[in-house]
């Protein structure tokens, strides 16, 4: 029996990973809690999610245990311990603004809970391959200090900016604002990069730009793409927080994100990190995100430009994915922005 461990297993990418490992003839063990719930009420409860995989997926099973809850977690981990064959670990607190008012539950979730993992990895299953789910948020708001140009639906680099191409691993993390969301997740990132090259873990770090998905439970504080059109349909209006509305992001279909995830576990290496978003082949402004949803919809949605950004926000991010492309050539991307958006409204209807 090869046994998957998958945490923030109903959440947008644990979700996709559950239904590709249970595909793939993994026994998928789940644990999630739905702290979603909690943050951020009933829009980010992902009930719905747990219930549809258990109903698909007769080798997946859910534990409602906290990540936070090192004993608990020690259980699931005994249980398994020689069947583990890979770790995917998802959940965390994922909201800017969350993470601001409550920083002592965001950095327990997003920092003590990753190294609670890492050490039941070391303990009971090192040879299995540890894969984390960071955030291009490491980098805090240095990447609002390139020379960014203002153009009419978005912020842009000149093409013959060395980052054009998008933001690489070698990016600086410091001397910048990173948000308390920011600086728990940092933590995550480095100490799963530490159990790689200090003790010699198969472990890595992907540092996610905006990865969406029809499984994703868009909520205010989260969920940028999934929110936007859920919003943009029922209430027909949307409002765009600072910068013009022209911040650039990139985004990646959690279906794309796990194939990264299987090409990795193929291939493990050890305290590695890559870029992972859309990078060039998939990106947008939230105006263009808006405009293309008016376009497929035919709905004309009243936009609210808020002036205050909100603090750490990126002016502008795409993904430098040539890191990764170069590791792992095997892998190519499906979806572009366009294509998510379809996606999305089609599954809103």
């Amino acid at each position: 029996m090869s046994v998957v461990i998958i945490t923030g297993s109903t959440g947008l990418v644990g979700s996709e990973s559950v239904n590709f490992f249970c595909k793939k003839g993994f026994e998928v063990i789940g644990i999630d809690n739905n702290l979603r719930k909690f943050f951020f009420g009933k829009d980010g409860s992902t009930l719905w999610v747990k219930n549809r995989l258990l109903k698909t997926n007769k080798k997946f099973k859910n534990y409602s245990i906290d990540i936070r809850n090192i004993n608990q977690l020690k259980k699931i981990f005994k249980r398994y311990s020689k069947n583990i064959k890979l770790i995917i670990h998802c959940a965390a607190q994922p909201s800017h603004d969350y993470g601001k008012n409550f920083p002592i539950i965001d950095f327990n979730v997003n920092a003590t809970g990753t190294l609670n993992l890492l050490e039941l990895t070391k303990n009971f299953c090192p040879d299995a391959p540890f894969i984390f789910m960071s955030t291009n948020k490491v980098y805090g708001d240095n990447p609002n200090k390139l020379k960014i140009i203002e153009k009419k639906t978005r912020w842009e680099l000149n093409k013959k900016d060395k980052f054009f191409k998008g933001i690489d691993e070698k990016f600086s993390i410091d001397e910048c604002t990173h948000s308390f969301f920011g600086v728990s997740k940092t933590y995550a990132d480095l100490i799963v990069q530490e159990y790689g090259k200090n003790v010699g873990l198969k472990t890595v770090s992907f540092r996610g730009g905006c990865i969406t998905g029809p499984n994703h439970s868009g909520a205010k504080l989260h969920g940028f793409l999934s929110y936007l059109v859920k919003l943009s349909l029922t209430k027909k209006k949307y409002s765009l927080i600072g910068y013009k509305g022209k911040q650039v992001r990139d985004n990646l279909h959690s279906e794309d994100l796990v194939n990264c995830f299987w090409e990795y576990y193929k291939k493990p290496r050890k305290g590695e990190v890559y870029n992972m978003g859309g990078g060039r082949f998939s990106n947008c402004s939230i105006i263009e995100a808006l405009d293309l949803v008016e376009d497929l919809t035919k709905i004309k949605i009243k936009r609210e430009i808020i002036k205050k950004p909100r603090v750490g926000d990126h002016i502008w991010y795409i993904s430098n994915l040539s890191k990764f492309k170069k590791h792992y050539p095997n892998w190519k991307q499906k979806y572009n922005t366009k294509k998510i958006i379809e996606e999305l409204v089609e599954r809103q209807k």
